[in-house]
């Protein structure tokens, strides 16, 4: 079994500092605790805060720095860590004894109004883009913002997203407005990815899916793969300092409802470790991924379906 988690912010931690061949006390990822968590690879996001959106030049500027800084890691660490863009790549990583990082863009800002430096993110390694994050960027809708830009893709972004399917970077619609998702569907012409998600159904924020949200993406081939964020686990926790924190079983709730909508081959894990600010009780790290497993085995998930959720169905879309 290939365990993967689609979305990890760590490189905003190594350009603050974070030296990733040691346990760093209270980081959600560094290499020792990928080892001890059983986790064969990850993408690793270069997060641009929406501050950015206004100017992409600046925020294409701290991609490259994030982009930098995660290079020189995998470089210091080449004993334990490779780069990987595809399945075939990270299981040949896998038998050399390596961790795989993957790449990806959160916030599609950075591209600006140039088509041409999507290319460039390609050549870098990023293999998916999230379009947008907490505000509407000059591609489409965030579903965090008041008024809506576009109504959805702007027709910028219908040019983006077909450049995207053109070069095979994934489009990822986490963080996108609900006209937005629908918009990526309608313009893509291959599947799409929801990488760090929740379950509307169960939790009401609205970063989550809805019923018919998930079961259009997985009619279309995708995925979503389930977020750890507690805000998007469990409507009833409210303040980030509280100190009764929802059970890292419900991780596996949101699971099992994507499982009851569309069956298992669509849905995984993209835990957004270093990018949330508190953890599901029972799940402080990376490194406690194995208790997760343990949970859903418990509840019948055959090694069949663990194997689909831990990388399977993510890589089916990957390509």
């Amino acid at each position: 079994m290939f365990v993967l988690d689609s979305h990890c912010d760590t490189p905003s931690e190594i350009l603050r500092g974070r030296d990733l061949s040691i346990d760093n006390h209270n980081a959600h990822v560094d290499f020792p605790k990928l080892v001890k968590g059983g986790v064969d690879g990850a993408f690793f996001a270069l997060y641009i805060p929406a501050a950015f959106d206004s100017d992409p030049e600046s925020g294409f500027d701290h991609a490259e720095r994030m982009l930098e800084g995660v290079e020189r890691s995998v470089s210091e660490n080449s004993d334990i860590a490779a780069f990987a863009s595809n399945r075939i790549q990270a299981l040949k990583n896998r038998e050399e004894g390596k961790f795989s990082v993957f790449l990806a863009l959160e916030n599609g800002s950075p591209i600006g109004d140039s088509i041409d430096n999507i290319k460039w993110f390609y050549d870098k390694g990023i293999r998916y883009i999230t379009l947008c994050h907490s505000s509407d960027n000059q591609i489409c809708d965030s579903c965090a913002s008041a008024e809506k830009t576009w109504g959805g893709l702007s027709p910028f972004g219908k040019e983006v997203v077909a450049e995207m399917n053109r070069l095979g970077i994934l489009v990822d619609v986490s963080h996108v407005s609900d006209d937005t998702f629908y918009d990526v569907l309608k313009y893509s012409s291959r599947p799409v990815v929801a990488t760090h998600s929740c379950c509307r159904a169960i939790c009401g924020h609205p970063r989550n899916m809805t019923d018919d949200m998930i079961k259009a993406l997985a009619d279309a081939g995708g995925v979503i793969q389930i977020n750890f964020y507690p805000f998007f686990l469990d409507p009833e926790f409210t303040d980030v300092d509280s100190s009764i924190r929802p059970s890292y079983k419900m991780i596996a709730d949101h699971i099992d409802h994507v499982v009851s909508l569309v069956g298992i081959d669509h849905v995984g894990i993209g835990s957004d470790f270093d990018g949330i600010e508190v953890t599901p009780e029972g799940m402080d790290d990376i490194s406690m991924m194995p208790v997760l497993f343990e949970e859903l085995k418990d509840r019948g998930y055959s090694e069949s379906d663990l194997e689909k959720l831990a990388g399977e169905n993510f890589f089916r879309v990957l390509g």
